[in-house]
């Protein structure tokens, strides 16, 4: 994995859950903004999202496959619970393993460096700007962005493209 890729993703993000980072990046990492709500709320993207990265977690972790999911509240603050009720609600309700880092900005002055660095390799249909919460970066071991896919994505739906990273069929 480039260093360069490593310092900004370590830079200054907290993990809220688990207390780990990987030390070293595999391929078919994907990162993304989530919605998560209390469990008593429902959404669309939420539901499925969850439950599908966590499918996909299940499925190749033992392979090198790495989630790192970054809560956002710049989408009509549909995140605003604490860092420790996102992960409770990811935790608890869709049984999410993968890293879960503190809340980020992923557009703006304030965007955290993960996000200006995958937004300025592959942006989207909207150029340099995140859509919407559930926008999803597939990254290989060198940390070289892949794709970019649109919240509206399912997550199963690029299961063949992380396949292709790790060499599986």
């Amino acid at each position: 994995m480039s260093s360069s890729y490593r310092q900004i993703l370590l830079g200054g993000l907290g993990v809220c859950k688990p207390n780990r980072l990987p030390g070293s990046l595999p391929a078919g990492q994907v990162s993304h903004p989530r919605l998560s709500k209390r469990a008593r709320t429902t959404s669309g993207l939420t539901n499925s999202n969850h439950t599908e990265l966590a499918q996909l977690y299940e499925k190749y972790k033992d392979q090198g496959f790495e989630i790192l999911a970054f809560p956002c509240n710049q989408f009509g603050g549909q995140e605003p619970g604490t860092n420790e009720e996102i992960v409770q609600f990811a935790c608890t309700r869709f049984k999410a393993e993968y890293p879960i880092f503190d809340k980020v900005d992923v557009n703006g002055n304030n965007a955290a460096p993960i996000y200006k660095f995958l937004k300025s390799s592959k942006g989207g249909l909207f150029g340099d700007s995140i859509k919407w919460n559930f926008s999803k970066f597939l990254v290989d071991k060198e940390g070289r962005v892949v794709d970019h896919y649109a919240p509206t994505t399912s997550p199963l739906s690029i299961e063949k493209d992380i396949k292709k990273l790790l060499g599986s069929s």
